[in-house]
């Protein structure tokens, strides 16, 4: 997948990029009944910060406020898409059948299928906070994108906010 976005800091190895959500929403057939076109539709198309590795690029060759293509690979897409939605479910089903099992209750296994899903919730962070600074899974820089003029010159970064 590969989006765009405007530098608003530099670091040595990675750049923090703004972006404006859309294409996850502009080509969609299931954009009606999607929660992410829904939030994009309340938040006014909600500004993103993203860090982007800047892979074999220079920082010395990106300014704020340059505009910038990066890419996500697929493969990454799809296994997020994975761990996000299909752990706490199967985690869900899990405490369901193992509290079913033990007490033959239904309220207890309605508990379990609860305590299951903050469990698969649970996991879903951590793996979130281990991987956080996996090259392989982080959005890579594509190019500066032509008919852009150079921004400002690099400054120090305000301390962005890392989104996890």
């Amino acid at each position: 997948m590969h989006e765009s976005g405007r530098i608003v800091a530099v670091d040595d190895d990675a750049l923090w990029v703004e972006t404006i959500r859309q294409s996850t929403c502009g080509s969609c057939s299931a954009q009606k009944g999607c929660g992410q076109g829904l939030l994009n539709r309340i938040g006014d198309s909600k500004r993103n910060h993203i860090r982007v590795l800047l892979g074999e690029a220079l920082s010395s060759d990106f300014r704020i406020d340059d505009q910038v293509e990066f890419s996500v690979p697929d493969n990454v897409l799809l296994k997020a898409a994975a761990v996000v939605y299909l752990l706490p479910l199967f985690s869900m089903l899990v405490g369901m059948g193992l509290a079913h099992e033990w007490f033959d209750s239904q309220v207890l296994a309605a508990t379990g299928a609860q305590a299951g899903f903050v469990l698969g919730v649970e996991l879903v962070r951590l793996h979130a906070v281990v991987n956080a600074n996996n090259p392989k899974l982080q959005p890579r820089v594509v190019r500066r994108q032509p008919g852009f003029p150079a921004g400002n010159p690099v400054q120090e970064p305000a301390n962005p906010v890392r989104l996890a």
